[in-house]
């Protein structure tokens, strides 16, 4: 007898919003019109595009930094113009990297306790678009990969850690790019473009291995992920400006494996997807709910699980890393909703009875260490993710120092003339930079003993404060 209830453990996953102490108010929203997340989530930071006078700027805030924003709280202000994307290091959670309207891509390093005062020194501009920047995105599995796209139309994948670009891919696109999403390994890449067409590109051999022309019918933007077992999923409009969810093999884009009719709204849906246990939940640009689903191998493919709705409309939506959840919770998902004036997390639950730990809504998930070095990636080799348990929660490790080592142009002319001057001269070079390196160290310490000293005497401060307050009455 068939079954008329299909078994699944996240038949019952329900969101809930946390308490308004929990949410950071008081932050003034981006209002650009791009149809980004304007937010992006590690298991330290979450970071906010924000409205900037003069240029553009987001908000670093440590994740334990909640209630009300002070309008004077430093921001990461080095663009020129708006901040149209901004993404984290997937293996290093200080490092983040931000696309903008002033046609350049800026990687900065957050300090560990976050920002004291403003950055407007990134660590490395990349520059190589001649119009604005609205995509950005690092590699799944490789150390200092990062993919720009603009609407130049083209796509450039950098090497951070020598700040050149690596691979240009041009004429691929007629018209502007509206996302960009690696697989699983970082071989391939898929991308939606205003055309209408799906495509799938090999980046290293500048290729395009399949495409789908007319993948959805409608004029309004799509979105195409890759998800973990190489399948396309996209979010498009039909003709009749429905909104739709399509599921893609890679193998014969022909014909979509199946299509979901959602409802006639305008927003653009933002998809995100959780490779550990195949949910995808949609956020639609203004709408004020999230849909999820479950994807399957048997058909219909697409389950709809539930919808977590809300009073207010999203402005953007940030989404948390398995690493950064609560297992002991039954976490499967945080989202971080922006508000005109507020970002408020979104916690979505497995209800169980049991306290111990979840292995079955936890298999290993990819961790923060990369499975291949950038120059290892980029001549020819694949790496899967390297996976780390939550059975004890994450602890983060050490995050190296992000540094960038430029290739001197000079260098070849130098070497003429350094190759004159004497083997003496060549050995008292190194001593200086290790005695500034150990005065670095030192002034480093200092520095951060002496905030330590000042936040503890802000406490101290505090408390008087609560004290004679409590005198006086």
């Amino acid at each position: 007898m068939r079954r008329v209830v299909r078994q699944s453990k996240f038949r019952h996953v329900f969101g809930q919003a946390v308490k308004n102490d929990q949410c950071y108010d008081d932050i003034r929203v981006s209002r650009v019109t791009w149809d980004s997340a304007f937010c992006a989530v590690n298991p330290k930071f979450v970071a906010l595009i924000i409205e900037a006078s003069g240029g553009g700027a987001f908000l670093v805030l440590p994740l334990h930094k909640t209630g009300r924003i002070d309008k004077s709280y430093p921001t990461v202000c080095g663009h020129t113009g708006p901040v149209l994307d901004i993404d984290w290091c997937p293996h290093n959670d200080q490092v983040i990297a931000s696309g903008s309207e002033d046609c350049t891509v800026m990687v900065w390093q957050i300090p560990e306790n976050g920002l004291v005062t403003s950055m407007s020194e990134p660590v490395v501009v990349l520059e190589g678009h001649s119009k604005r920047v609205g995509i950005i995105t690092w590699h799944p599995t490789a150390r200092n990969i990062l993919l720009s796209a603009g609407c130049d139309n083209q796509i450039i994948i950098w090497n951070v850690g020598t700040g050149e670009a690596m691979i240009n891919l041009e004429d691929m696109h007629p018209d502007v790019i509206y996302n960009v999403c690696w697989n699983r390994n970082g071989s391939l890449i898929c991308t939606a473009c205003k055309d209408k067409s799906i495509r799938v590109i090999d980046p290293r051999k500048q290729e395009i291995v399949g495409e789908k022309e007319k993948a959805h019918e409608g004029a309004r933007p799509m979105r195409a992920i890759f998800l973990s077992d190489g399948n396309i999923l996209t979010t498009g409009f039909s003709r009749m400006s429905e909104r739709q969810l399509a599921l893609w093999n890679t193998q014969n884009l022909e014909e979509p494996m199946t299509v979901n009719e959602m409802d006639t709204s305008n927003g653009v849906l933002l998809p995100f997807y959780d490779p550990d246990t195949n949910v995808v939940y949609l956020c639609g640009k203004g709408d004020s709910s999230i849909r999820y689903f479950e994807i399957t191998d048997e058909a219909p493919y697409v389950h709809f699980l539930n919808t977590f709705a809300s009073k207010e409309p999203q402005r953007g939506m940030g989404y948390m890393p398995k690493r950064g959840l609560d297992v002991n919770k039954c976490e499967i998902a945080r989202f971080y909703k922006l508000h005109e004036r507020k970002c408020e997390p979104i916690v979505m639950t497995v209800p169980r009875k049991s306290d111990l730990f979840q292995d079955d809504l936890y298999p290993d998930t990819a961790g923060p260490d990369p499975a291949l070095e950038a120059e290892e990636w980029f001549d020819g080799k694949n790496g899967d993710p390297i996976l780390i348990s939550l059975k004890n929660g994450y602890v983060p490790g050490k995050n190296r120092e992000f540094k960038v080592v430029k290739k001197n142009m000079l260098d070849n002319k130098v070497t003429k003339n350094s190759e004159k001057s004497s083997s003496s001269n060549k050995s008292s070079h190194p001593a200086p930079s290790i005695k500034s390196e150990a005065k670095l160290e030192e002034i480093l310490k200092e520095i951060k003993s002496l905030k330590d000293m000042i936040s503890s005497q802000e406490k101290r401060i505090v408390q008087l404060e609560e004290q004679m307050s409590k005198l006086a009455i």
